[in-house]
């Protein structure tokens, strides 16, 4: 009987395990290269360019948008607006997802009809949702007002003032997006280990010390995943300030950066300079994602 042929392996395996790899991870891999990185590298190539949308050739202008981008006046109150707007939304979902997530994980009647209605923003449109909240918070007849009316205050003016304004915006994102942390936090609290709170209980721990020395450190890879994803959700609003208040008031009000690539690029047919702060944007949220993933792991090490 003749013995068994070696099979040729690569690296200690055989070349069918590369094949079967390749096969299963080819797909996913063009997919990305086509849709994600290909844009990516365009768009960087784009920004040292001066090129209307609707001309046929460009002009190459060297670093020339990246300075008009640093000197212009309105540029550090759009990188304001962009700021003020993400700590809330990224502090205030973590926040206010959690609080509703320990609330409604205990057993209280009709628990999973307000568990659904927390969540049922998040799938609806942000066009949609920034239509139903003009009519909230509009100053003569909307909701706001008519609460703050019945208490014998007067409502501001959402849409003359910009920093009302921007605080409109963030409320309404909040609403929206509130049910995407709830529903994480809820998940994260069913695998918590219970013993340990049981051993927190007994020794006689207070509440706070339960909740800061025993629950937050087991939530703490779901806080992190969380406070990325939140983060890069926050920083791409377009359709609520679109909707609600097209940038304003008093021009940049509550234009962010994101509403600018949109702005320069499709309304100013500055496509060079639109790709510009598109490339700065990924910049900064490479940045900011690299010392996350950093502070993680510095903790996970110790």
């Amino acid at each position: 009987m003749l013995p068994t042929a070696r099979r040729r392996t690569f690296f200690g395996r055989p070349w069918s395990d590369y094949a079967l790899f390749l096969i299963l991870l080819g797909p996913n891999l063009a997919l990305l290269v086509v849709f994600t990185y290909r844009p990516l590298i365009e768009n960087f190539q784009f920004s040292f360019y001066d090129w209307n949308l609707s001309s046929p050739t460009s002009t190459f202008v060297g670093l020339a948008n990246y300075r008009e981008w640093f000197s212009r006046d309105d540029t550090w109150v759009i990188v304001g607006n962009t700021v003020v707007f993400t700590v809330a939304a990224v502090v205030g979902s973590l926040v206010l997802g959690l609080v509703l997530a320990m609330l409604l994980d205990r057993k209280l009647r009709g628990r999973n009809f307000v568990r659904s209605a927390v969540f049922a923003p998040f799938v609806i449109s942000g066009a949609a949702i920034g239509i139903a909240f003009q009519f909230v918070f509009d100053p003569n007849f909307g909701l706001v007002q008519d609460l703050l009316h019945r208490v014998g205050l007067s409502s501001p003016d959402f849409y003359q003032n910009p920093h009302w304004a921007l605080f409109m915006i963030t409320v309404t994102y909040l609403w929206k997006n509130l049910g995407y942390t709830f529903v994480i936090y809820l998940a994260a609290l069913q695998g918590v280990r219970k013993e340990l709170l049981e051993a927190a209980e007994i020794d006689r721990a207070s509440k706070w010390t339960t909740f800061h020395k025993v629950l937050l450190p087991q939530l703490r890879p779901t806080t992190f995943f969380l406070s990325i994803t939140v983060l890069l959700n926050s920083l791409q609003v377009f359709d609520i300030i679109n909707v609600m208040t097209r940038g304003g008031p008093l021009g940049n009000g509550t234009t962010t950066m994101v509403f600018q690539v949109y702005e320069e690029t499709f309304r100013n047919f500055r496509a060079g300079y639109g790709a510009t702060v598109a490339t700065i944007m990924f910049v900064i949220l490479l940045i900011i994602t690299l010392v996350q993933v950093r502070i993680m792991d510095r903790d996970d090490q110790r």
